[in-house]
């Protein structure tokens, strides 16, 4: 199941997840969205205040989590927190309860409960949160940057670093290069080779870590 379908990580996912036959893959979403070219996937809409029902009906084994949103976006830190800790938070445990064992979580580098930055310590709290629920196999991913066409969704500082990222990313050494820009597609490839991976315990991937993943996801199509 894979929940933030509609965002930059959950299309690409979706697109690249089309010519895997051992996957099938159902999203969950408030709203409708256009499928990516050749998309094979079934769509579950529902508000969101009834998706541990929607969870419980789909009764997912593994469960991708592409949601996020901004400050901005969002309007204010409160409603920021209810998307990308609280909501993240009913559908892991809504899936726990009914049965998945595995739930892959995008976070984003420099995520730390104590945080300075709102929206690095609200991810850093929904971290901390997701490894209390015990999964057999959690995946935690912390992209830099990410590069790549969003839809309906115009941020001016995020457009200039992307502008400015092939020169900040040559800056960018030693324990610094995770906050490198990465491609969303090669992050949802990461993703797709995560589903795959069958050992339990509690993993997470800077964009080293990241590239690895999609490594192995090339070698094994």
């Amino acid at each position: 199941m894979l929940v933030g379908a509609t965002g930059l990580i959950g299309r690409e996912v979706i697109a690249h997840g089309a010519s895997l036959p051992d996957i099938a893959l159902l999203g969950l979403a408030r709203s409708e969205m256009e499928m990516p070219p050749g998309a094979r996937f079934e769509l579950l809409l529902a508000d969101p205040e009834n998706w541990r029902d929607a969870v419980a009906a789909i009764k997912p084994q593994v469960v991708i989590c592409a949601l996020g949103t901004t400050r901005r976006k969002a309007g204010s830190n409160e409603a920021f927190r209810k998307v990308d800790h609280d909501l993240v938070l009913t559908v892991a445990r809504a899936a726990k309860d009914h049965g998945a064992d595995h739930f892959i979580h995008i976070s984003s580098v420099g995520a730390d409960a104590a945080s300075r930055s709102f929206y690095l310590r609200t991810k850093g709290a929904t971290e901390q949160a997701l490894h209390k629920l015990r999964f057999r196999r959690l995946d935690v991913l912390r992209p830099g940057l990410l590069r790549g066409a969003r839809q309906s969704d115009f941020r001016v500082g995020e457009r200039l670093a992307l502008a400015l990222s092939p020169l900040t990313d040559l800056l960018l050494w030693g324990k610094w290069t995770r906050y490198r820009s990465v491609a969303a597609g090669d992050v949802a490839r990461a993703v797709l080779q995560a589903v795959r991976e069958r050992a339990g315990g509690a993993f997470a991937y800077q964009n080293d870590g990241i590239g690895r993943l999609r490594a192995r996801f090339e070698r094994g199509r």
